[in-house]
């Protein structure tokens, strides 16, 4: 029975708690990148020199603008024109200068004879203050240097060069500017006087107060009759274009639209429609009986007639003599007055739209009328606007031009009397405060690139091993079923008698068998491993399994034997053979003589009921150990007496199982295997690798694989331990298997 098995599922997202393991797995390499990172920071927090730092903030603008002074009321304050705007960025640049710093290194010269203009250019940043986005008149100086005291020196006396450089400056710029001012001021007066007396000349000569406001008037005057003259053509333009539009939906000319409508608001009229109608319709159905001969049709076209006649006496009553058209005979007039409500309304537009047009026509030459006297009217004014416009802006420019000369000699002179305005000390230079090292920050810094160049480096190794740490791992690693945990066994020097052998009552099993046999935790892992191997076998129960793994020391003895033992306690008559022909221990672990067992079996002819290789080790387990080592096991284990024994074995016993070799590197698993009903496969976590678990798997891809045990799960028996020990339960009960002579025993 074989079934071919796909090697790899589709791998899942990591999640939370695999990021965890994997650090928890890598922690060695994560704590020492951790700590020698933060040892760096540490070595370099305390041979790092101190670094010291002080500031010093300036108000760089008047801030008393329009406003009075104590003792000073109404004195306008303002030296400079207000629409003015400094340009900070080139006010920053000479503060900078080489040509200022200059003077600070001399004044500093005695105390700091090695200071020079590079040192203090490279550790001075001048910056403007900015609060809320909002640029300030305030302006930053902050001196970096590894003596405290001298960073407060060297910002006081860069304080004083800036305050006496603003102060004559600012003189010098005042000085400037009066005296400029008092040069342009005669003839400033002069030329306004000269204007003056032009223009009034002007004014007297052409009786005019304002020619520029009357020809302003003239022109609004034109330009309103000008667009009202456009307004007006445009509609007239429109109105046609809808008479055109509403002519044709009624496809008549407005006198017979006229008389149509007329006729059909007549209700004696369209009852007599209604009369003739109704005759006709007699008259198309007697003809259908009659001919035009038969004296009763010729009454009918005599009362029609009749009616016709009738019908021509109303129409001249409706319209009137003076709107009827000679084509109106009787047999055209029944096609008149059958306008419905919207020819109706379509015949009412077209004579509206009509009247519309003839009304703004005649607007709009009235409005081209007076456009034209307008249009004669500016003409007359060019010369004279031409020479009130050349005169009267020279004076209002000449006026207001001596007025902010005056204006300004009178701001400079209180400037000068004043002292003008001295930069003022927003925040005095301090002592240098200490802002390197940070040990706190340097050792947190440390601390986080530590953990995250552990992180990585855990991460990397991770990637780098691609060993199976966890049974979910495994699970999704392969695509065998899983069909449970073993928990790690704990390590001991101390053993203890378990077993009665009738043949050697002294041997005692290892502590590690003593484990699977009394340890409860592992005990019912074990119990649930069986149970699964039995659910996915439910349609034929295997008869004989072979318990393998990829790589040696995984534990498949252990399982093997723990199978053997939990078969055992469901009342199985089960035999345990040791098929690992080249490195046997299952005699080791069980404290059984080796000296015959299955290689003598296989070597020998004889009945296997006559054979001592069998040793019982209770009332339901049989154990055959794997005997001297031969010259060539995969020989023995391909033989046909190997394919016999296991049959006789399976017709004898509930249950074979096969400790057998690892399947990597040896042939013997491979030969054996196919003797028995199934295999079941062992990993042990942290030691079998992805690549060595799917090469086993290919090797045994044809045959019957059961599914797969994780060996070594830290969390496999949490479960049970909680649910034992709940309600505060005393103790555990656990089982001893069977001895010869014996009856069960229950121990606490």
């Amino acid at each position: 029975m074989t079934e071919n098995v796909p090697n790899v599922t589709s791998e899942k997202d990591p999640g939370y708690g695999q990021l965890l393991a994997v650090l928890l797995r890598r922690r060695f390499w994560l704590l020492s990148i951790f700590c020698s990172v933060l040892s760096i920071a540490t070595i370099i927090t305390i041979t790092t020199d101190p670094t010291y730092q002080s500031s010093i903030q300036l108000l760089v603008e008047s801030n008393y603008k329009e406003k009075e002074r104590q003792g000073e009321p109404g004195l306008d304050s303002q030296f400079a024109d207000p629409n003015v705007e400094i340009d900070y960025t080139t006010q920053l640049n000479l503060m900078r200068s080489s040509l200022l710093v200059q003077k600070a290194v001399d004044l500093l010269r005695s105390e700091y004879p090695t200071l020079s203009v590079e040192d203090i250019k490279q550790s001075l940043v001048v910056t403007q203050v900015v609060e809320d986005e909002v640029s300030t008149k305030i302006f930053q100086a902050v001196y970096t240097d590894n003596d405290p005291v001298k960073t407060q020196k060297v910002l006081k006396a860069i304080q004083w060069v800036y305050q006496d450089y603003n102060l004559k400056q600012q003189k010098l710029r005042l000085t400037k500017g009066l005296a400029f001012i008092d040069e342009q001021l005669p003839a400033a007066r002069e030329s306004l006087l000269k204007t003056e007396v032009a223009l009034e000349q002007f004014r007297k000569s052409q009786s005019l107060i304002d020619p520029e406001q009357r020809a302003s008037d003239i022109a609004e005057t034109l330009k309103a009759v000008e667009q009202e003259r456009q307004a007006t053509h445009a509609q007239y333009e429109q109105s046609q274009r809808r008479y055109v539009a509403l002519r044709q939906q009624v496809d008549r000319s407005p006198q017979e639209a006229l008389i149509s409508s007329r006729l059909s608001e007549s209700t004696r009229y369209q009852g007599l429609l209604d009369e003739i109608q109704k005759t006709e319709l007699e008259l198309a159905q007697e003809r259908l009986r009659f001919t035009d001969s038969h004296p009763y049709l010729q009454k009918v076209l005599s009362q029609r007639e009749s009616q016709v006649a009738l019908l021509q006496k109303e129409v001249g009553r409706v319209v009137g003599q003076q709107l009827t058209r000679p084509k109106d005979t009787g047999e055209s007039l029944l096609e008149e007055g059958q306008l419905g409500d919207t020819d109706l309304n379509l015949t009412s537009e077209l004579v509206e739209a009509q009247t519309n047009s003839l009304s703004l026509k005649a607007r709009e030459q009235s409005l081209a009328q007076t456009e034209q006297q307008l249009k004669k009217a500016l003409n007359q004014l060019p010369a004279l606007l031409a020479e009130y416009s050349r005169l009267q802006p020279q004076v209002e420019l000449k006026r207001d031009a001596l007025q902010q000369l005056l204006k300004a000699r009178q701001e400079l002179s209180q400037e000068i009397a004043r002292g003008g305005f001295d930069w003022q000390v927003v925040e005095e230079p301090q002592l240098g405060a200490q802002i390197a090292p940070n040990p706190k920050q340097y050792l947190l810094l440390g601390a986080v690139v530590g953990l995250i160049l552990g992180g990585i480096a855990a991460f990397v190794r991770e990637t780098i091993d691609d060993s199976i740490y966890t049974a979910d791992e495994l699970k999704q690693q392969v695509a065998l079923p899983l069909l449970g945990t073993m928990p790690e066994l704990p390590q001991a020097n101390i053993s203890k008698p378990i077993l009665n052998l009738p043949f050697l009552k002294q041997r005692t099993m290892t502590f590690q068998t003593d484990q699977m046999v009394h340890g409860s935790s592992f005990r019912e892992a074990l119990d649930l491993i069986y149970q699964n191997i039995q659910l996915l076998s439910s349609d034929s129960l295997p008869k004989s399994l072979v318990i393998t793994s990829a790589l040696a020391s995984e534990g498949k003895s252990t399982l093997a034997l723990a199978l053997a033992i939990s078969a055992a306690r469901l009342h199985k008559r089960v035999l345990l053979i040791d098929a690992d022909l080249r490195r046997p221990s299952l005699h080791e672990q069980l404290n059984l003589p080796n000296e015959q067992g299955l290689s003598t079996l296989l070597g020998s002819e004889a009945n296997v009921s006559g054979q001592n290789s069998i040793q019982p080790s209770s009332s339901c387990i049989d154990v055959l150990t794997s005997g001297p080592t031969p010259l060539d096991p995969a020989n023995l284990l391909s033989s046909q007496r190997m394919k016999e024994l296991i049959g006789t074995f399976e017709q004898t016993y509930d249950l074979v199982i096969l400790d057998s070799p690892p399947v990597l590197g040896l042939v013997d698993t491979v030969l054996a295997a196919p003797f028995c009903s199934g295999i079941v496969m062992v990993g042990r976590l942290g030691r079998v690798s992805q690549t060595e678990l799917m090469k086993a798997i290919d090797v045994l891809n044809s045959l019957n694989i059961i599914g797969i045990v994780a060996n070594g799960a830290s969390n496999s028996t949490g479960s049970y331990i909680s649910y034992m020990k709940q309600d505060g339960s005393p103790s555990l009960h656990l089982y001893q298997p069977l001895i010869p002579d014996q009856e069960p025993v229950i121990t606490k």
